[in-house]
């Protein structure tokens, strides 16, 4: 697989499971400028372009001068001081459609971090269905105190992910919580001993992920995504239309036809993904 376009994301491909893992490493603490969200958007291209690609996981094991881990330190502020308040107004919509765009990939998405998790750190981690970490790893919204707020799906998905209570103790006080504390909000969801066990995890999880119909995958992320804070009729219309999608695709009838053979362990050859129109 051609990962050329993603090459800033320092990405690797396990083809056996479909796997691509992001090993960051840039600027002086993984900071997200201009250059990293051109990287996640071919980053978006190559998936929804791909179906190989079954699961994604983003890590980091850099470490700062004073061997503070890190996991990403928040979007590239100083880029934006040449800047007029229409640049920083157009360069944050960028980064809010990007976090809109990773949030509905048609992958199984991980993160696992590692370290200090500040800001757009923090945000990415709502773009994620899973969320891992070590002891080590630290999380932080300091938006408040440079003027503005999260601006890239914080302020708007926060509170889904954690209640509204520590979504305003995050953005209000910018106080720094450590994993076991992020654990207990609800902004991790899985802490390991270290990166390795939790890698060790996320290629389990990935194992898993291979077996199942690409499209099936992406049927029940899309509808369950689309339904969150929707009626019933619409839930059930959501969920209605990602059943057909996968009847109509021919997986149904591969996964029946397959039946035994799924039972005893091995894996369908199932078709190219399909995705509903509206993922």
């Amino acid at each position: 697989m051609d990962l050329s376009s993603i090459d800033a994301l320092h990405p690797s491909f396990e083809a056996t499971t479909g796997l691509l893992i992001l090993e960051l490493e840039h600027g002086k603490a993984n900071e997200v400028g201009t250059a990293q969200l051109e990287a996640f958007e071919a980053l978006c291209d190559l998936i929804e372009s791909n179906d190989s690609i079954r699961t994604m996981c983003t890590l980091s094991r850099r470490q700062s001068r004073k061997g503070t881990p890190l996991f990403i330190s928040g979007a590239n502020v100083t880029e934006r001081t040449e800047w007029d308040d229409a640049a920083v107004k157009a360069h944050v919509h960028r980064q809010r459609a990007l976090m809109c765009r990773l949030r509905r990939l048609p992958v199984y998405n991980i993160a696992l971090s590692h370290g200090v998790t500040l800001g757009w750190g923090t945000e990415y981690l709502l773009t994620t269905d899973l969320v891992l970490a070590t002891p080590g790893a630290s999380f932080a919204l300091p938006e408040t105190g440079l003027g503005i707020i999260p601006g890239a799906r914080g302020s708007a998905e926060l509170a889904a992910a954690v209640g509204p209570a520590a979504a305003l103790l995050l953005g209000c006080t910018g106080v720094r919580v450590n994993a076991t504390e992020a654990h207990s909000m609800g902004l991790v969801h899985e802490v390991h001993d270290d990166i390795d066990a939790g890698l060790v995890r996320v290629r389990a999880l990935a194992e898993h992920v291979a077996t199942r119909s690409p499209t099936a995958v992406a049927a029940f992320k899309s509808a369950l995504l689309n339904s969150l804070g929707e009626t019933e009729s619409i839930r059930l219309e959501r969920e209605s239309q990602g059943y057909e999608l996968c009847v109509d695709a021919g997986e149904a009838a591969l996964g029946r036809e397959a039946f035994a053979s799924i039972r005893a362990g091995k894996r369908p050859m199932w078709g190219a993904r399909r995705v509903p129109s509206d993922a």
